[in-house]
Formats: C-alpha cells, structure tokens, sequence
C-alpha cells in the first residue's frame, strides 16, 4: 500500500523524535538513506515490518502500489470511495508475495511454493524486511503447529481470514504424512480468483490440493476434499445476528477443533466490525463446546514518535489502521483476546521478543550468516511496533499447553 518515510539509516530512536516533523514533510537529508514501510493489508504474508527502502514516496509499489490519489468527496459517491479502499486492500497481496519470495531466495526460509503467486520478476528486500519475513513466518507457524500436534490423528480444522496468496496450506500438505486437517481461506473475489488461477497454472500446488476439486465459472471459489477458498467480505459476517449460521460458510464442520487465522486483515475494519467478525465465528457459528483458538498478527504502538510518523503518513494517503488505537498495545491485544472468550490462554508478544525468545541461538547464527544486518536498533524499533498476540478456549492449548514464548522455535 501507500510508501511512508519512517526513519533514516543510522538514526537512533532517541534521535527519532526530532526527525519525525522533518520526515513528515519528505524533506530529504543529505547523505542519508531512508527506509519508507508500508503496512500490511488482507494477506497474510509477512512483508511487512517494512517495504523496500527503493521505493519512490511520489508512488507506491508492489502490494501497496496505489493509482494517483484519492478525489475529493465532491468529485465521487462515498461508494465509489470504497470500492477504491477496498481495491488498496486488495492489491497488498503481491507485495506479500514478493517479500515472502525474497525471504526465501536469499535462505532464510524453505516454500517451494512461494515463486507460484508471483506475476512478473521479484525484487529482493532489504535485510531488515527480510528478517521480519522470517519472524512473523516462523512465530505463526510453530503456533500452527502446535495446534495440530495436540492430538495429532484427530482431523482439525483452520480458518485464514484475507488469506491471499498464503501458502500455508500448501506446505502444510507438503509434509510426510500431511496433517489431518481442512482448510479454509476467506477473501475479496478479487484475490480469491488470482489465487485459484495460479492453482490451476501449477502442477505442484493442484498436488496438493488433489482430487476431486469443484471450481466456480468465474474462478472465485474452490472446494477440495481438505481444502476450500471462498469469496467473501468479512464485513458481511458483521452483521450477522447473534445465535445466526451462515449458509455462506456452509462447509465449515462447526463440530471440529479449529484454528482461526488473522495477519494484519481485520486492523482494517472499524472496530466494531473488527470485532462483530471475531464474535461471529466464537459466539455465533461455533458451539461452546468446539475447541476454538485464534491468532493475530497485526501493528501496535502508534502513540510514540516512530508510531505517529506511521500513523500520519498512512492518513495523508487515506489509509486508516481502523482498530490500531483501539487496540494500540501488548495489554489490549491480551484483554481483546478474552472478550472474545478465549479465557484458557490469552497472551501478546512483539515481534522484537519473538525473535529474542523463539529463535535459538545455533538458528540466530544461521540467519546471521545468510545475510549480514547491519540495522540493529532500527530492526528492534520496527520489531517493537508488530505483534503476534493469540487465544485459545475449552483447555485446547495447542502443545499439551507449551505454546508460550518460553519455548524455541523447533527449526
């Protein structure tokens, strides 16, 4: 989405501050490199701690790349101008994919699958985007997979929320044996049917996704035996009353432990809706009784120097992080978590102290040398403005109840 200008290369946080009205304005500074970031939208592949430092802040790029600026109110309807925020929100899902892809050219991580959902050449990110990439992907799946070890012949279920061109499922069904388990991925038509179009362009995602597979005329929806991909505004569930089903989620087993993903997708919905979607699946769709869990990444920390910076510049393109200030910190994401009912564990960290406390020493060492950061303090600062923040209901604790940050990511 849209390029912002967060901090020049060897500035210090102290020294933040003093530049944040300087960066503001996109007054250059001579000699100096800048870092612009965009902030991740619907899909969930961690480009996100920041975009590459080339960027032009005249235009956007890749996921985030915008087309001219907004009209004013008296030049188009209201409706015009949503369909235009829904299309930025939209478009975010090739910037993931193009991050994930340098993550995994460079060897911080191994998706034979990544190089699939890329049109055109890939680019590869600076360092610092590209241990972000790495973090957020290997926080989210030792979570996932401690979801699936609980029990691990019992089928479960997991649910991707603006799920775009994750690849999850596809690495997940890579594995031998591949897990018990049926998937769903939930997003705009749009992104859906880019997604079923690269499935169908490639021999080795269709081997995962097997047969018999039913495809809509226009390509927006899949169903598979393990796996389903279906078009849908999440802001439709929102409205839902509450005690209601939906025959849209028709083949979502309500009767299966399921796990519920969110990466920087519902930070978009005001929230109310925000929350309303959360509710729907935790008090609406889902019996009491079904072991339920739900995981979060999204931005946090607006209130400082560097946060208002990003903040602003998102606002100057009209782009809001509609639940950022509502939930803004570590304590809200945990307290979040427990109003939507997930009372058995509900616990937040940033991204900063995943990659202190989950990533062991030998793997530190490895990813040191694959690519020299020089960025340190800037890494931590951005580090410190993401979080992953996650819940579970009905004592399935994913692990036999070890799904904290005490333990180290297995790699």
């Amino acid at each position: 989405m849209s390029t912002m200008i967060l901090v020049s290369v060897g500035d210090t946080p102290r020294r933040l501050a003093a530049q944040a009205d300087l960066l503001n304005r996109n007054i250059p500074r001579h000699n100096s490199i800048f870092i612009f970031a965009q902030i991740p939208m619907a899909a969930p592949q961690i480009p996100n701690l920041l975009s590459s430092r080339n960027a032009n802040p005249g235009r956007t790029r890749g996921r985030g790349r915008g087309r001219g600026g907004y009209s004013t109110i008296s030049e188009e309807t209201n409706e015009e101008q949503k369909i235009k925020k829904d299309k930025i929100v939209q478009q975010t899902d090739q910037d993931a994919s193009v991050s994930r892809l340098s993550a995994v050219e460079v060897g911080y991580l191994d998706d034979p699958f990544a190089k699939q959902f890329i049109t055109g050449e890939g680019q590869r990110r600076f360092p610092i985007i590209n241990r972000g990439t790495y973090v957020r992907t290997k926080a989210i799946d030792q979570l996932v997979d401690k979801f699936l070890s609980s029990e691990p012949t019992s089928k479960k279920q997991i649910i991707s929320l603006g799920a775009g061109s994750d690849t999850r499922y596809f690495r997940l069904m890579d594995r031998k044996p591949p897990p018990n388990l049926v998937y769903h991925e939930l997003d705009f038509p749009t992104n859906t049917r880019l997604k079923i179009q690269a499935i169908k362009r490639s021999p080795n995602l269709a081997r995962c996704v097997g047969t018999p597979v039913m495809c809509s005329q226009d390509d927006e929806s899949l169903g598979a035996p393990s796996y389903y991909i279906l078009p849908l505004d999440l802001r439709t569930l929102s409205l839902a009353p509450e005690g209601a089903s939906s025959s849209k989620l028709g083949d979502i087993d309500v009767s299966l432990p399921t796990l519920l993903l969110s990466e920087c997708c519902l930070i978009y919905l005001d929230p109310i809706a925000a929350d309303n979607v959360v509710k729907y699946f935790t008090k609406c769709l889902f019996p009491q009784s079904t072991p339920l869990g739900l995981i979060l990444y999204e931005p946090i920390n607006p209130f400082d120097a560097f946060g208002k910076v990003m903040v602003s510049n998102l606002a100057a393109r009209g782009i809001v992080l509609q639940t950022l200030h509502k939930y803004s910190s570590l304590e809200a994401q945990k307290e979040r978590l427990k109003t939507y009912g997930f009372l058995e564990e509900s616990e937040a960290w940033d991204v900063d102290t995943l990659f202190e406390k989950w990533i062991s020493k030998l793997e530190k060492e490895r990813i040191g040398k694959v690519e020299m950061l020089d960025e340190v303090e800037e890494w931590r600062l951005l580090a410190k403005h993401y979080c992953i923040a996650w819940g579970w209901r009905d004592n399935e604790k994913p692990g036999n109840g070890k799904s904290g940050p005490s333990t180290v990511l297995d790699v």
